[in-house]
């Protein structure tokens, strides 16, 4: 992942409003992720911890942050520590942060290297009562691989075992559910580089390319401009697209199918989210146009449901009844099977089977509670879709939309989704 630059005065503010979430006596410790290995001496790109990234704005692993407001010495009450540069790291690894930079970048005045962490650690616990560890409470996380967050919360434990400690996670995804300007001008700019990436792919499609070749457009299009796919890309085309996270994209795009395109750009740490189902001929069929502008209609209506004090559950028990009445008209459900079937397992789930919005930001899937109310500063997804095995096609539409004091504001609303607009931006090849 490549930096982009952000204000350093963003990650103070996000310190200083988690600061005031703390009970009294209180300190907190962030960690770095680990890199990842892969198979033999492999090791993934190193994918900052988000938390911490939102804290400090520091890419760099085997970093900690110690936030201790009630410290009695000032300069203890918040403290970055860092991997000390030396001239074998430089060699093999390239340049890492001086405590200079580091203040730059995040703010923060006291930069220790990683060596120091254990004495000041030590002496700061034992001065306070309480200890806010950090883990991953994402509700549909399956984590096997243990994290540096777990070893340090064991370690922890096993010197301090007196202390009261506290889930740091409820207070961050709270923090994280509310985007700042500088955090919705970074997500807009990730929608910017999907759009481009979109208009390129639209005019590279065509029967007989392979779902690979559109993949390697989106890919040149992102990488040129220092991005990265926010998410593993969908390229699914014929009935390829009605598997929800279809991604092997290895299949030829064959005349009359559709191509369902859930690929999206990340920029910096922030994500976005875009969906377009496209025809691979340039032109869609009769059918195909009707399912697409009934999906459009879903979509248009969802972005205006979009309204402070509703939860995620809301919006998709909105958008299953949407979403039911225009299968009636598509003559994929009967009223009957409507009414009789049970409220917990709708019949409109055979053809709509996901959710609507899902919160993004740091995350694709950013942290957030499941009956929390949106508001003003969140950033949603809107994604509804009507997918029909029997007819070998499935349609999904979806924008990132941030929530304002003004209503709903459509961050991808420049890049093309009406059916003519595809069109011709598909011909104008």
């Amino acid at each position: 992942m490549k930096a982009v630059p952000l204000p350093h005065a963003l990650f103070i503010g996000n310190r200083a409003r988690l600061v005031r979430k703390l009970r009294p006596r209180s300190l907190a410790v962030l960690n770095a992720n680990d890199p990842m290995p892969t198979n033999a001496d492999g090791v993934m790109g190193h994918l900052q911890n988000a938390d911490l990234f939102y804290l400090t704005g520091i890419h760099q692993e085997e970093t900690l942050l110690l936030l201790a407001p009630d410290a009695a010495d000032p300069a203890q009450r918040e403290i970055l520590f860092l991997r000390e540069p030396n001239d074998h790291l430089k060699i093999w690894e390239g340049h890492k942060l001086t405590r200079a930079q580091a203040t730059a970048i995040s703010g923060i005045a006291n930069v220790k290297w990683l060596s120091e962490f254990p004495a000041v650690f030590r002496q700061v616990a034992c001065e306070l009562e309480r200890i806010y560890l950090n883990t991953n409470e994402h509700g549909r996380t399956d984590a096997r691989v243990e994290t540096r967050d777990a070893r340090f919360l064991r370690d922890c434990q096993r010197s301090f075992p007196l202390h009261r400690y506290e889930r740091l996670a409820p207070l961050m995804h709270a923090l994280r559910a509310i985007k700042s300007p500088p955090e919705i001008d970074a997500i807009r700019a990730a929608c910017t580089l999907t759009g481009q990436g979109f208009r390129r792919a639209c005019k590279g499609v065509k029967p007989g390319v392979n779902e690979a070749e559109v993949e390697a457009i989106f890919a040149h299009e992102f990488i040129r401009n220092k991005g990265q796919f926010a998410y593993p890309p969908i390229i699914a085309s014929g009935a390829n697209n009605t598997i929800l996270h279809y991604t092997q994209n290895d299949q030829i795009c064959r005349k009359g199918d559709l191509l369902l395109l859930d690929v999206a750009a990340g920029l910096g740490n922030y994500m976005s989210d875009l969906t377009r189902t496209i025809p691979v001929s340039g032109r869609f069929t009769r059918r195909q146009r009707q399912v697409y502008n009934a999906v459009l209609r879903l979509f248009r209506a969802q972005v205006s449901a979009l309204t402070p004090g509703k939860t995620t559950r809301d919006l998709r028990r909105e958008c299953e009844e949407r979403t039911a009445r225009e299968c009636v008209d598509l003559g994929l459900l009967k009223l009957s099977e409507i009414r009789k079937s049970n409220p917990e397992n709708p019949a409109v789930k055979r053809y709509f089977m996901h959710g609507v919005s899902h919160s993004i930001g740091l995350d694709v899937h950013d942290v957030m509670s499941a009956d929390a109310k949106i508001g003003p500063g969140w950033v949603l997804t809107v994604e509804p879709g009507i997918y029909i095995p029997e007819e070998g096609f499935g349609i999904r539409l979806e924008n990132t939309v941030v929530i304002t004091p003004d209503g709903p504001l459509d961050l991808m609303a420049d890049i093309p989704i009406e059916a003519d607009e595809i069109e011709s931006l598909m011909n104008r090849r």
